[in-house]
């Protein structure tokens, strides 16, 4: 790195934070990322959002306990398959390995998940 750079991260909790590196610091990840998913996670994250604003105001009007569990039990499946949509895109393109191992690792992603 031969310049100043500065570099976004995106945890995928609708947590986003951009920070400066400069040639001093250096940075953890040597490669550029090519993320093709960025829209389909921002979507997926504004419905997740909307849903749990939907589900705290169920709880500000006194809904019964398990109708609130079981919306957030919904949250957290989209905030899931959120997480899977990231996973694979940077499995896809931001790590280098054989596809047969990629594809195995895939798999083993959508069952622990599941």
């Amino acid at each position: 790195m031969h310049e100043d750079t500065y570099l976004t991260h995106d945890h995928g909790d609708g947590h986003v934070h951009t920070h400066l590196v400069t040639p001093e610091q250096g940075h953890s990840h040597p490669h550029s990322h090519e993320h093709t998913q960025t829209k389909a996670v921002l979507n997926r994250l504004s419905r997740a959002i909307g849903h749990l604003e939907s589900v705290k105001r169920m709880v500000e009007d006194g809904r019964d306990c398990t109708e609130v569990l079981i919306q957030l039990a919904a949250v957290r499946s989209a905030l899931s398959g959120t997480a899977r949509v990231i996973l694979k895109d940077h499995l896809e393109h931001c790590v280098s390995g054989a596809d047969a191992d990629l594809q195995a690792l895939n798999e083993a992603i959508d069952k622990f998940m599941g």
